[in-house]
């Protein structure tokens, strides 16, 4: 029996696993939505604006492991949607965008709503489609979920004409996936690796870097091994946070622009420096020529593209982390009979300690106003660490990921490599219905909070447990920042002068609004928020405004080159001037 284009898009979405749907209809998708109205075996999560409806269907598929999916209409519906596609895109996210387009007949004629989706996002899809004809439909969806989800994830974008939707066809579900010129890399080199394996066992210096596809490959059970095995300090990018424990011994935590000095230090001063599903990009490295400058580089990544990309690299191994780490493991196993170096790597860890020791994370608290370190810590204390973090971006974004521990995969999502503001709570609402039971929270910033917003409408809606934490200074607070150290204190359209009243919005869209103005209730306002299971919570912090993110590597300078105390601000000399 022939069915539709429509009905055949949500029998392919079945047959594909597929349990949540995020998005918002239009014209040109209303037979798509007409077959959703009785549908039983999969949930539509109506968004309030595309983007949050991507950022969701991201967040959804970091938390989970499997590849989001969103429907849009055509037109503006389509191209809301580009940000988070590019935000998924640099972070290597898998989910498949359906978007509506106007007829096939009226294709390039300025119909109405019509934009041509497909040459728009092609820079920052990993594929995308334009459907022609019905009877392709079902192999497109099996391809487009093939191509998410494999070698280095992506999203792909399935632009529909209204003519697809509607037109009928047999359903024809192709059990295998052939792409001709689609076929990633898995196994590493199997030299490569016995020589990589070999330098590591006689390095004296040796660091490990662990990057997103660490967590991507579900390799963090071989790399605690690896590390295990070698006696090696590990330091994880933004987006590796969780692939190694964060509370681990050999953790050095996050390293890069705002990393710790002990982690910036080792690289620097590390023989033989390990990239785990990296792509050393310019917030990790600094100063590319100075960069790790006397170590030899070995570089894992399933994407071949990005080795050598930004730098040098001595041994390259192209292959999906956990197979090669599996791979090595081996060969570490039978190399490591032969010599012992146990008095070499203790001296190494004894110079970690002394630099973690000289210059560790600190900030110093202040009973008469909230530090915004304080309120993560706070989180982490009485979450003890058992929770998804989900951030904005700026100064939230940092300390949330300097002063929490991750000690899971799958358990920190943050916008790393474009860094958009309003990407932190639909991503936590993607992450709630991926994780029902689970705490969920988004640090985010009184900026970036707003850009967003309207998803408290889609997370009260759900009945979604949702807690934001609003790091409340006033300021777009890293702009500010920026502004204060390299721009002669210039506050340039960096100050919010109308702050909404947080609670009140929350209160506004039917959620739960909580504030604390002082230290000393902190505490007590996240042990409310957190006993609430039914609705989200806004929780607002009034934070010192004048707090920066510590360390600080200029942009320019090499990853040694941290800053820690500035001098007296003209503002502060001010304030005791006024006093």
């Amino acid at each position: 029996m022939k069915i539709s284009g429509a009905e055949i898009l949500v029998e392919s979405l079945k047959k594909e696993g597929v349990k949540h749907i995020f998005g918002y209809p239009g014209g040109v998708v209303l037979n798509i939505f007409d077959v959703l109205y009785n549908e039983k075996d999969i949930k539509f999560i109506l968004t309030r604006h595309e983007q949050g409806a991507i950022h969701a269907a991201d967040g959804y598929a970091r938390a989970s492991g499997k590849v989001g999916v969103a429907i849009v209409t055509s037109g503006p519906g389509a191209t809301n949607t580009v940000t988070g596609i590019a935000t998924a895109s640099m972070d290597s996210v898998p989910f498949v965008v359906f978007s509506g387009q106007v007829p096939t007949m009226l294709i390039g004629n300025d119909a109405f709503q019509e934009a041509d989706i497909v040459g728009i996002t092609r820079p920052c899809t990993k594929y995308n489609y334009l459907v022609k004809d019905v009877k392709d439909l079902a192999r497109i969806i099996r391809e487009a979920f093939h191509i998410a989800s494999t070698g280095r994830p992506g999203p792909v974008l399935i632009d529909m004409p209204k003519d697809v939707s509607a037109g009928k066809t047999d359903f024809e579900w192709p059990q295998h996936v052939h792409i001709k010129s689609y076929n990633p890399t898995y196994e590493g080199n199997k030299r490569m690796i016995r020589q990589a394996a070999h330098e590591m066992i006689h390095a004296k210096r040796l660091v490990i870097m662990a990057g997103g596809g660490v967590i991507i490959s579900d390799a963090s059970k071989e790399l605690k091994e690896l590390a295990e095995f070698l006696n090696a300090p590990v330091t994880m990018t933004l987006m590796g946070l969780g692939g190694f424990p964060g509370s681990h011994s050999l953790s050095m935590g996050m390293l890069g622009m705002h990393g710790t000095y002990y982690a910036n230090m080792a690289v620097q001063n590390s023989d033989l420096l390990i990239g785990i599903g990296v792509r050393f990009d310019d917030r990790v490295t600094g100063k590319t020529n100075s960069f790790a400058a006397n170590a030899r580089i070995i570089h894992i990544d399933i994407d071949p593209t990005s080795i050598r990309k930004n730098v040098r690299v001595d041994i390259p191994i192209v292959g999906d982390v956990k197979r090669v780490l599996r791979e090595m493991l081996k060969d570490l196993k039978e190399e490591g009979k032969k010599k012992q170096w146990s008095a070499i790597k203790k001296a190494w860890l004894k110079q970690i300690d002394k630099w973690r020791k000289e210059k560790p994370l600190s900030y110093t608290y202040d009973n008469k106003v909230i530090k915004p370190e304080f309120v993560v810590e706070k989180i982490y204390e009485l979450s003890e660490g058992d929770a998804i973090i989900c951030t904005e971006v700026g100064q939230n974004q940092m300390w949330a990921a300097q002063f929490f521990k991750y000690d899971k995969p799958r358990r920190w999502l943050s916008s790393g490599g474009l860094g958009t503001m309003g990407y932190g709570f639909p991503a936590a609402i993607g992450a709630q219905l991926a994780s029902p039971g689970q705490l969920v929270i988004d640090i985010a910033g009184d900026g970036s909070i707003q850009m967003n917003v309207q998803e408290l409408a889609t997370a009260v809606i759900n009945k979604l447990p949702v807690k934001v934490a609003i790091l409340n200074n006033g300021y777009l607070g890293m702009v500010r920042q920026w502004q204060e150290l390299f721009f002669n204190e210039r506050y340039s359209h960096s100050r919010l002068d109308v702050v909404p009243d947080f609670v009140k919005v929350a209160e506004a869209y039917g959620a739960i609004g909580l504030r604390a103005s002082k230290p000393e209730e902190v505490e007590p306002v996240l042990k409310k928020a957190f006993k609430i299971k039914d609705k989200p919570v806004f929780m607002d912090f009034v934070v010192d405004w004048r707090e920066k993110v510590y360390p600080m590597v200029p942009a320019g300078a090499a990853i040694d080159e941290m800053i820690f105390e500035e001098e007296e601000t003209k503002t502060e000399k001010k304030l005791k001037a006024v006093k």
